[in-house]
């Protein structure tokens, strides 16, 4: 039997850096969506005050497998 994953894609934040920006998302998605397999960030942004980055932004698609017995 083949097995099926599915993707969402998700945005995270964080004021402290962009690894913490991913773990954000994967933390978040995870309190609903069950069995996540993998994350792809697709996009680094972040916002900028007085000179110095104040936001961590990152685009993220995180992958997790379809039940087939669902």
């Amino acid at each position: 039997m083949a097995k099926v994953a599915k993707v969402i894609e998700l945005v995270g934040e964080s004021t402290q850096s962009w690894e913490d920006a991913v773990q954000s998302a994967v933390s978040e998605a995870s309190r609903t969506v069950h069995g996540i397999t993998g994350v792809e960030v697709t996009n680094w942004t972040a916002a900028v005050q007085n000179g110095k980055i104040s936001e961590y932004k990152v685009d993220v698609k995180l992958a997790f497998g379809v039940d087939p017995n669902r």
